[in-house]
């Protein structure tokens, strides 16, 4: 069997032609048998800058190591590569135009393309159904397509090392996300929604623009791990309300959800059935009433594992609803105990 002047054959399912100062990789020297039942290829820390079309020649391959090359460009060949699950890619010189059109084609299920020179994750990458792991930190992102979504497969998301200004809501509809790093952005606020991320047990959001976050974090009972050092959140107790005044539609939803008059959906057009939907519970147990469109904005400090007190924002449904810790008046240094998050839930809360 020959193998190229340099290669490690470590086992016969795996080639490496790692840090071989290679400019070009040839195959015309490994046999076919060879090409046929090698599993891993190794080809990180050589000058390639492009990745030949001969890699499509291995046709079992199930891991692809490239990074740490020069690499502008992935050759078509690698959309026939039907086995392959894991894409390691970091540290070239890829961006949003370097891929194949058929990429998205891919079983891949580990990819990453971290310190390299995207502005946006391309929109093959949102058709890679059975991805579990997606890496794109250290690299010109602005934004995170709302297409995220289609990932539903996705278990750990790495945007680190970006210019990312807002999380979309979409990211909430990841089942199976456990890990969400976003940290050294730019990212001003956590929409609420994912509360949805039921899997969520790490989230790295430090190093951001953060002034507070949504009171409905508390609802990740499996988050272990939250990472907030570096953020400007307020370090006194902030209490600052915000309030525009409901619209004719809004007093009327509020009058239908609140005393739960029955409507029926012969009774109304689709468009007003579909804005009843969206009232919001006031979180206030000691009001009953509903919001939509219209409320308040009140931020309160809340203690997790008793250690860490983090400003939270309530949304309340009018500015005479009591927030609902604030009925026994407490001095800024106290917390608010009715929303603490219990020691064994929190492990660890990295503020600094």
């Amino acid at each position: 069997m020959e193998i190229h002047e340099g290669a490690a054959a470590a086992g016969d399912s795996v080639l490496d032609f790692s840090r071989l100062n290679l400019n070009t990789f040839s195959v015309d020297t490994i046999s076919c048998e060879r090409k046929r039942d090698t599993k891993q290829l190794y080809l990180n820390y050589n000058r390639l800058t492009s990745l030949p079309p001969s890699v499509s020649l291995f046709s079992s391959l199930e891991f692809l190591d490239i990074s740490n090359n020069g690499l502008t460009v992935i050759c078509e060949g690698i959309t026939k590569l039907t086995r392959l699950k894991t894409l390691i890619a970091k540290n070239n010189r890829l961006d949003e135009f370097s891929l194949p059109k058929d990429f998205g084609s891919l079983q891949l299920e580990v990819l990453n393309f971290s310190g390299n020179r995207f502005e946006e994750i391309p929109l093959q990458c949102m058709k890679l159904l059975r991805l579990q792991s997606l890496s794109v930190g250290g690299n010109r992102l602005k934004s995170i397509p709302a297409e995220i979504e289609n990932l539903t497969s996705l278990e750990l998301l790495y945007l680190g090392g970006n210019l990312i200004t807002a999380i979309p809501p979409e990211v909430a509809n990841l089942p199976y996300l456990g890990y969400l790093v976003l940290c050294d952005n730019r990212i001003q606020s956590v929409p609420p929604q994912l509360t949805r991320l039921h899997s969520l047990r790490s989230l790295s959001l430090h190093n951001n623009l953060l002034t507070y976050l949504p009171r409905e974090i508390l609802s990740l009972v499996h988050l272990q791990e939250l990472s907030l050092r570096g953020n400007p959140l307020v370090v006194r107790f902030v209490k600052e309300m915000t309030y525009d005044p409901p619209s004719l539609l809004e007093l009327a939803g509020r009058t239908v959800k609140s005393r739960n008059i029955p409507y029926y959906p012969c009774d109304l057009p689709s468009n007003l059935l579909h804005y009843l939907d969206l009232a919001s519970k006031c979180p206030n147990p000691k009001c009953a009433g509903v919001y939509f469109d219209s409320c308040v904005r009140q931020i309160k400090f809340v203690d997790f594992c008793g250690k860490y007190r983090l400003p939270l924002m309530h949304y309340l449904c009018s500015p005479e609803c009591t927030s609902p810790c604030s009925s026994n008046p407490q001095s800024d240094a106290d917390s608010e105990d009715e929303s603490s998050v219990p020691a064994y839930r929190l492990q660890r809360v990295l503020l600094g």
